[in-house]
């Protein structure tokens, strides 16, 4: 009989201990939280203690800037695996959403943080697009201006004679004409004296 009511006794202490297993919950991740990466995975893996429903369970990763970084979960027995798309180094977050067995909804989330990536290159976007700005307007406007302005002032004067040439050209043929007109008008002149002259 003392080993009857042991194991009665025993029995009743394991049963509460049916619901609590389904309870769900995360056991263990990789890249685990709080871990600093150099190099980015190909994917994110979540461990649950229990195999989680495709239908109930959600799964987001965000980057730098809200940035979606995961794409479509896949399943295998008590394991979720993301692909893992980074945008930039920085700090990125895994948040998950499942239902127990109980029906007891289970949320957390798990952080790391890329050490290496593209987050230079934003936080540098901005000083390179500064740097460009200042140098193109005014340091780089009065060099190139001067040399602009030294060469046609060298055409200047080689183009102001050739406008005179075309003056003079243009003005000989009215010396010309008037030549013709005062030849003729004295010849003209001529021939009506020596008509008038008595033979």
């Amino acid at each position: 009989m003392p080993v009857v009511f042991g194991v009665a006794f025993g029995v009743s202490l394991l049963a509460p201990a049916t619901p609590a297993a389904a309870h769900n919950e995360l056991t263990g991740s990789d890249p685990r939280d709080g871990a600093r990466v150099a190099t980015a995975p190909a994917r994110i893996e979540l461990r649950f203690l229990a195999r989680p429903s495709p239908t109930t369970t959600k799964i987001t990763v965000t980057g730098p800037d809200n940035v979606v970084a995961g794409g479509q979960p896949t399943f295998d027995g008590s394991r979720v695996r993301v692909p893992f798309k980074p945008a930039a180094a920085g700090l990125y977050t895994v948040g998950y959403q499942l239902a127990s067995a109980d029906g007891h909804p289970v949320r957390g989330e798990v952080r790391f943080t890329l050490t290496t990536g593209t987050a230079a290159d934003p936080s540098a976007t901005p000083s390179a697009a500064g740097q460009p700005s200042p140098a193109g307007s005014p340091p780089a406007a009065n060099p190139s201006a001067g040399p602009a302005s030294a060469a046609p002032a060298s055409p200047t004067p080689s183009t102001t004679p050739v406008a005179g040439e075309q003056s003079d050209s243009g003005a000989r043929p009215w010396l010309w004409a008037l030549g013709g007109l005062v030849v003729l008008a004295a010849l003209t002149a001529a021939l009506i004296l020596r008509r008038r002259q008595p033979r």
